[in-house]
């Protein structure tokens, strides 16, 4: 198998599980066919700039570069969220999060900064912003989620 495959393979184990060591990664290799020694799984993962962010165990694990970045974005997302969304409801087409006076341009911003995947654009008035969701996606859809991550971790 050549290397761009062994590579592939393991960024999509990294995906699908938590690998904390080169041993672990070598030995997820091993398990799906590929023969790596443990100097070969160390260049697959220098140069694949492979990164090493808190797990959900709080154990530190393999993840793609942009990763740590991508997370942080999420969380200030969800700060943002919890800081000024009072509601989140929808239509057909739009989904709309309802805040307190003044700060509808603070959470659009937060949600343009975020770039959620499935947000295509925000408009803030007043009190309420306007989120767009990409095509294919239904607005209820994109409410719900928003939803979701307003109540992330909520008691």
């Amino acid at each position: 198998m050549t290397r761009k495959e062994r590579q592939a393979a393991i960024l999509r184990l990294i995906r699908e599980r938590p690998i904390s060591t080169q041993s672990e990664l070598a030995d997820a290799l091993h398990s799906e066919g590929f023969e790596a020694v443990q100097t070969t799984v160390s260049r697959d993962v220098h140069e694949l700039g492979l990164v090493k962010v808190r797990g959900s165990t709080g154990r530190l694990v393999y993840a793609e570069p942009g990763a740590i970045a991508d997370r942080d974005r999420l969380d200030e997302l969800r700060a943002a969220l919890r800081r000024w969304a009072l509601a989140i409801d929808a239509n057909d087409s739009l989904a709309v999060a309802f805040t307190p006076a003044g700060y509808a341009s603070a959470l659009a911003q937060a949600l343009d900064e975020a770039r959620h995947p499935d947000v295509l654009a925000t408009l803030a008035g007043e009190n309420t912003v306007l989120v767009v969701p990409r095509l294919g996606l239904t607005a209820a859809r994109l409410a719900d989620e928003l939803r979701h991550e307003l109540l992330e971790g909520a008691a």
